[in-house]
């Protein structure tokens, strides 16, 4: 993890992940064939780094915990946001996507609406880590004149007004709040 937050995912090199570890290159591959198996682990191993607390008697509250979660530990490794579109399948993931289905399935999700509702969490939390994570120090607001007069009163790309986490809760709970039970 520490190469792939130091360089990101184009600077890691099978050679220098084995330099790293303090290993020929060549042992390292008795361990993962590709590149990809490596960015496969590091991502279920970001999962792992997702708490699961102990259900609570609110589902949403549950919800909430682990997607913030979730959110943080992206942001801890910016370069993962980017990989999570990869059909990864790791025993962290599962473990916590479970978790998300659980909770769900306990505010009355089933079917349909249960996996729909998963999707529809998961690509809110992907989406706003990643452009979270990729935006850079630029102000966005200077591009916002006169022609754009609801974007510029609505404060949706002023961080002086709505700071990130206000953003990702407020889109939590409208996500939430339409899943009523």
């Amino acid at each position: 993890m520490p190469l792939l937050d130091r360089h990101g995912v184009a600077g890691l090199t099978m050679r220098r992940l084995a330099e790293s570890l303090d290993v020929t290159a060549t042992a390292l591959y008795w361990h993962v064939t590709t590149k990809e198996d490596v960015l496969d682990l590091a991502l279920d191993h970001i999962f792992g780094e997702v708490p699961m607390r102990e259900p609570g008697p609110e589902w949403r509250d549950d919800v909430r915990a682990l997607l913030r979660s979730w959110r943080d530990a992206m942001l801890r490794h910016p370069w993962s946001p980017a990989l999570i579109g990869r059909p990864v399948l790791g025993p962290e993931v599962l473990a916590r996507t479970e978790y998300l289905q659980s909770a769900l399935s306990r505010g009355g999700l089933t079917d349909l609406e249960l996996a729909v509702t998963t999707r529809l969490l998961a690509n809110f939390v992907i989406g706003a880590a990643l452009t979270e994570a990729s935006r850079g120090d630029g102000d966005a607001r200077r591009h916002i004149t006169a022609d754009y007069p609801t974007l510029s009163a609505s404060g949706h790309l002023d961080p002086a007004r709505w700071n990130d986490d206000v953003l990702f809760d407020a889109g939590l709970d409208a996500i939430l709040a339409g899943r009523q039970r």
